[in-house]
């Protein structure tokens, strides 16, 4: 390999070698996220929902997520309430024109939101006013609230009752999102099959007992 190609290479290897590492960190927070999709899977069962919410990179992660949950992940399984709150266009730049860009999705957490629903929030820096002001709102009406975000400590992290934080560039870190939304979205379908593979069977030794 001439001199060339490995100076060419190397932002390659930069950004593989943050991977790797950001990588490590999600693999110790896995058992957070199943538990995560393991209480989002039975509660959206149960007929809760949960509002997600992003800035740039992070709102197509939301939608990414959300379309995950309405539509399906990998296994057959029921429908579920998911709403990106980037996706209503009329709405987020009407509220913003209206009461300002922080509460784009603050007033809409407190349209769509009810106790017992969640509010997930995505952010590579932690800081986003809008996203903080959600939060407080979500909070503020007895919704769950976690949070993705990029190294701690930053004011999202602080603000929801949990988060699962990544370090690294951004680049990086929403790439770890990715992946901590497909872990999440797994989570939730083996919660979601196992209570109804109980239900069936307890509905069968029912029938068989009557």
């Amino acid at each position: 390999m001439s001199s060339s190609t490995r100076r060419r290479t190397w932002p390659a290897r930069r950004h593989l070698l943050a991977h790797a590492g950001a990588m490590a960190e999600l693999e110790a927070r896995a058992l957070q996220l199943e538990a995560w999709g393991e209480e989002l899977g039975i509660q959206l069962l149960a007929g809760h929902r949960v509002l997600v919410a992003g800035n740039g990179g992070s709102a197509a992660q939301a939608q990414h997520l959300t379309a995950e949950l309405v539509g399906r992940y990998g296994a057959e399984r029921p429908a579920f309430s998911a709403t990106a709150l980037v996706a209503d266009a009329s709405s987020l730049t009407a509220i913003s024109n209206d009461y300002g860009w922080e509460e784009g999705f603050a007033r809409q957490v407190r349209a769509h939101g009810r106790p017992g629903d969640f509010l997930l929030t995505l952010s590579t820096s932690g800081e986003s006013a809008n996203l903080l002001a959600a939060a407080q709102a979500a909070r503020s009406i007895g919704m769950r609230t976690w949070a993705l975000t990029g190294e701690t400590p930053n004011s999202l992290a602080g603000c929801c009752e949990e988060a699962v934080a990544v370090s690294g560039p951004t680049a990086v870190v929403q790439e770890a999102h990715l992946v901590a939304i497909h872990l999440l979205c797994a989570a939730v379908d083996a919660a979601v099959l196992a209570r109804l593979e109980g239900a069936a069977l307890q509905q069968d030794a029912e029938g068989v007992a009557g």
